[in-house]
């Protein structure tokens, strides 16, 4: 799709304007002697194409992007001071981008790997990013290990090809995966397509109302065009057809005006809920059960209009969870603290640090504009502020910070030091997995088996006893199933059962 004032176009110019004499010949010395370096054209041409190709995001590589908007349709203003909530009926336009996570971009979309979705509300307060995925949990619960299950999850070192042991080998180290994996490897595993999933925004959140009184939250959007799901058997036949086939989904039912939605839905937790929960309710690993913290509806999500440009609107496209506006705040989650750095840092690298002048991240709006004292920088594409000054404290009176938007303090408890959720008396790695296992019907129960059986069949066998223990805990029935499965010995995985974590690591580990 061109934009209109582009359809006439009909002259070829060079980088600056000036026009090209031929697009398709060489200038050489002769008819067939070596190319000249005067073909300035052709040395702007080459250059050009060998640098065409940005870094890719290190994980999200393979996505696809929509514009739309955010309709308010219930009141939470008694939660949030954020003027995106302020009214029912309220409209605010978003763009939102899908991706698999562990595939590079030319991977297949129908791959058995969870969703990222990353939605950014263009509010008159500025952008709120709302960065997350297609399941309420994730597999890690400490920063400290993003950069190593991204490892384990991409390619390996020697082989340079995708490794179900490393995988697995990280995985069932860290009980905490265990919820994870059991949704990932549930029929739930391969969405088919983005318009068939709900959205989540995974982390603990806080909300902050114009009393300035915190509760925290947890978004939940849930697809109007209900769950639909792909077996192995069918993934496999669909990524042999097309492996853009997630993305055309979406395509062509925004083009023939089937706009896909999602009800958001938030669920509320206050302070001193929190303190007297059983269980961390800033570990992302970790649910909040919907019959304690029920889910209240707030609004809709609409996506209508496809980008006119890939690279410039989805590929360029930035989004951090550092990015939010007054009335939305941050908690305690270890993992959200650590994303609130690297995925800006991420976009600097790859876009460069003037990345949120990009029309797509620009914020629209915004009541004065931007105005954040950044200067220079590569690629500065509009007029630097000017004569405006550069620093702060000024005399000239300009651009003041403004308390009024601080949200609430939060008091903290404990020495700094570096502690270890396992050794929290209240911690279970298994509760979850087990709970979403005893709520599976029995068609579902089996498809978990057999596409664990399968994914894990390359794995060397400490780890699939591993795995089996790990099963055995969340549900005894789940452990037994899992182990049969996958051709284990039963009184084995009893038996290393009794062991601590610590102990099964080192029992399971070779010498």
């Amino acid at each position: 799709m061109m934009k209109e004032d582009n359809k006439n176009l009909k002259n070829l110019t060079n980088e600056v304007g000036a026009p090209v004499a031929d697009n398709e010949n060489s200038i050489t010395a002769g008819p067939r002697g070596p190319v000249v370096m005067q073909d300035v054209w052709l040395m702007e041409k080459l250059a050009h194409f060998d640098r065409e190709v940005i870094p890719e995001r290190r994980m999200h590589a393979k996505g696809w992007g929509a514009y739309g908007k955010f309709t308010v349709t219930h009141d939470i203003t008694q939660y949030t001071k954020a003027k995106v909530f302020s009214e029912i009926g309220k409209e605010t336009e978003v763009f939102t981008r899908f991706s698999t996570v562990a595939g590079e971009r030319g991977a297949a979309d129908a791959e058995r790997d969870i969703r990222g979705v990353a939605i950014k509300f263009y509010t008159e307060e500025g952008n709120w990013d709302m960065v997350g995925n297609n399941t309420p949990t994730f597999f890690i619960r400490d920063v400290h290990n993003f950069p190593d299950l991204n490892r384990a999850v991409k390619r390996d070192p020697r082989t340079g090809m995708r490794s179900a042991q490393n995988n697995w080998d990280f995985w069932t180290l860290l009980p905490e995966c265990h919820h994870q994996i059991t949704v990932v490897m549930s029929d739930r595993g391969i969405p088919a397509g983005f318009r068939h999933m709900h959205l989540f925004g995974e982390h603990t959140y806080s909300f902050y109302n114009d009393k300035n009184e915190r509760v925290w939250c947890k978004f939940h959007f849930k697809t109007q065009q209900g769950i639909k799901n792909y077996s192995n058997e069918e993934a496999e036949k669909i990524n042999g057809m097309d492996r853009e086939s997630s993305g055309h989904d979406l395509y062509n039912a925004i083009e023939r005006g089937d706009f896909p939605k999602w009800t958001m839905y938030v669920q509320i937790m206050t302070e001193e809920q929190a303190k007297n929960y059983y269980e961390n309710p800033f570990d992302i690993t970790k649910i909040w059960r919907h019959k304690d913290f029920p889910l209240i509806e707030v609004g809709e999500l609409e996506l209508n209009r496809w980008p006119e440009n890939y690279f410039a609107e989805v590929e360029q496209a930035a989004f951090t969870p550092a990015h939010v506006v007054p009335g939305i705040g941050f908690s305690p989650d270890k993992f959200l603290q650590g994303r609130l750095f690297v995925y800006g840092d991420a976009q600097r690298y790859r876009l460069g640090v003037n990345h949120n002048l990009i029309p797509v991240n620009q914020a629209k709006g915004v009541k004065g504009g931007v105005a954040d004292y950044h200067r220079d920088g590569a690629m500065r594409t509009d007029d630097n502020y000017g004569g405006a000054p550069a620093y702060s404290p000024n005399s000239a009176g300009a651009w003041t910070a403004q308390p009024e938007v601080m949200e609430p303090p939060l008091d903290i408890e404990g020495a700094v030091w570096n502690y270890d959720p396992k050794d929290d008396p209240n911690n279970d790695d298994f509760r979850a997995g087990g709970d979403l296992w005893r709520v599976l019907t029995e068609d579902k129960k089996e498809i978990l088996i057999q596409n664990t059986a399968a994914d894990i069949a390359p794995v060397t066998e400490n780890i699939k006893y591993r795995h089996a223990v790990h099963c055995y805990l969340a549900d005894k029935e789940y452990g037994e199933r899992v182990t049969e499965a996958m051709g284990l010995d039963m009184s084995k995985v009893e038996k290393l059962s009794k062991l601590s974590n610590d102990e099964l690591n080192k029992e399971t580990t070779p010498e």
